[in-house]
């Protein structure tokens, strides 16, 4: 009886050709897994084109609800944003697709898992410690890393190979972006994006929205609310996490916000270039960051945005199955008992503009922050205040003096 396979499957080239060459050079049976974390259209016709490689089995999975609540919603609670600018789209979907793979793979009785991510980028990292952390017997096959076996360096390779194997796919030679889509944002990488010095081809490039030169001219108001960190609403109406992401990518991408071009550094060492289009995700972030400013206190928000840092790392670089991440959720789970309440801001051309924000926790008091003398500020209090904040300056500044003095 053969061995299982599953294969972690796109239906883009490369993951096609894949799929013969499991079968030749190992004997599998491959039982092909494409994991739904919202890319709409992507997912036409993937069953035909899965059975015309030669897989065994293909797989559909919608995991887009457990994607947007349980590792989306937990990064937008922390803050969390790699290299101030980018919203880890890609890097928040692996682990849950890692986690699917090792399901199917029990539920199959596999033996191995593959994927094919390259040698130089980091999906490879957060695919194989997902895997490991979940299932440490599975083995894990990297075409791209067996350079002995896999001899495909191209495109016109891997269609030149499918043709061979009687695989004839509405594959071509034309080059076009590296992308990659989910519910969260679309990345792309590739062409002139190579070259740090040249500028975005964004007529040719951009999927979800406009650049905000080509947004409307009028700006568009909008309500949200929240319980407990997690939108619950927009403009009044309810809707699940996963549909509110949706409706926000419409709104954001119609008023040009969210695109991020970024050189940042990856897990591997590298320097690499990326356009990145989050338009719910940014107004989500910048809508929750609305709310928490009224309601956390100064040194609770400044220990939070440490650790927002430290779990964007930790989910950049595949460790999401790990006790750190835990343990820097749970206590970022703990700040937002009390983020509850509704923001309002206008959309406009690229920006996200505030226009009011209101909760039942706010600690914001007007009395307090009015020019008025209230009942708990007395100004005669600033005085002492001041000369005990300011003791370790004035001390350092008289002992430098009188070193000085001395010298």
């Amino acid at each position: 009886m053969k061995e299982k396979v599953i294969l972690a499957y796109s239906g883009g080239l490369d993951t096609t050709a894949i799929i013969p060459w499991l079968k030749e050079n190992f004997g599998y049976e491959v039982i092909c897994c494409c994991i739904d974390c919202g890319q709409g259209e992507e997912l036409d016709g993937l069953e035909e084109r899965a059975k015309l490689s030669g897989a065994a089995k293909l797989y559909i999975e919608d995991i887009v609800d457990e994607f947007a609540e349980e590792y989306i919603m937990p990064c937008v609670q922390a803050g969390a944003v790699y290299e101030h600018k980018y919203l880890l789209g890609t890097s928040m979907a692996r682990p849950v697709i890692a986690k699917r793979l090792v399901e199917i793979a029990r539920k199959e009785g596999a033996t191995a898992i593959c994927h094919g991510a390259t040698g130089k980028g980091n999906d490879q990292i957060r695919f194989e410690l997902g895997i490991k952390a979940l299932a440490p017997d599975l083995k894990i096959i990297a075409p791209w890393r067996m350079t002995d076996v896999w001899t495909m360096q191209s495109r016109e390779d891997e269609i030149a190979y499918c043709k061979a194997h009687g695989i004839d796919l509405p594959f071509d030679h034309s080059h076009s972006y590296s992308r990659d889509r989910n519910l969260w944002h679309i990345s792309h990488e590739g062409l002139e994006l190579e070259d740090p010095s040249a500028e975005p081809n964004y007529e040719h490039m951009l999927v979800l929205g406009v650049t905000p030169e080509k947004a409307p001219e009028e700006g568009e108001y909008i309500t949200m609310t929240f319980e407990k960190g997690i939108p619950t609403s927009i403009n009044g109406e309810a809707m699940k996490v996963a549909d509110i992401i949706r409706k926000l990518n419409i709104l954001g991408g119609k008023h040009g916000i969210g695109i991020v071009d970024i050189v940042e550094n990856r897990v591997v060492g590298m320097k690499s270039r990326g356009v990145y289009e989050t338009p719910g995700g940014t107004i989500l972030m910048e809508a929750h960051d609305q709310l928490e400013e009224l309601v956390l206190d100064r040194a609770t928000m400044e220990v939070k945005k440490d650790m927002a840092n430290k779990l964007a790392q930790i989910v950049y670089e595949g460790k999401w199955f790990t006790p750190l991440r835990e343990a820097v959720q749970a206590f970022v789970e703990s700040t937002q008992e009390y983020v509850t309440g509704e923001v309002k801001f206008k959309l406009y051309k690229g920006n996200i503009i505030k226009a009011g924000t209101t909760s039942p926790y706010s600690l914001y008091s007007e009395s307090l922050a009015s020019f008025t003398t209230g009942d708990l500020y007395d100004h005669h209090d600033a005085s002492g205040f001041i000369t005990l904040f300011g003791l370790p300056l004035k001390v350092r500044a008289m002992k430098m003096a009188e070193a000085k003095k001395n010298a």
